[in-house]
């Protein structure tokens, strides 16, 4: 992934969440700008700071990098909700999805 992809993808999940870049920016202990120069492809974090980003976005490294999962928080949670369910209605649900695809 190339600073550019990193970029967007970062800005996909941010706006998952439904912050702003400057709110992010700030609630990272940053300068209002910081996320937005990453976003812009001006600068990247360091390895600490990125592992920051992940843990506020509520993602880890390998589902920021799995730009096929465009909403892995919202993942995460159907799989824990999915965990009780029955086999069968386990079955309803990915049949609903597959439907949904």
């Amino acid at each position: 992934m190339d600073s550019k992809m990193f970029a967007l993808r970062l800005a996909e999940l941010r706006l998952n969440k439904g912050v702003s870049a400057r709110e992010m920016s700030l609630s990272l202990g940053q300068s209002p700008g910081y996320i937005n120069n990453i976003e812009n492809s001006v600068s990247l974090p360091s390895m600490s700071s990125f592992f920051e980003i992940c843990d506020y976005l509520q993602v880890s490294p390998e589902e920021f990098f799995s730009t096929d999962d465009h909403a892995p928080d919202k993942t995460k949670e159907l799989l824990i909700a999915a965990r009780h369910l029955r086999r069968e209605s386990l079955e309803h649900l990915i049949a609903l999805v597959k439907i949904m695809s």
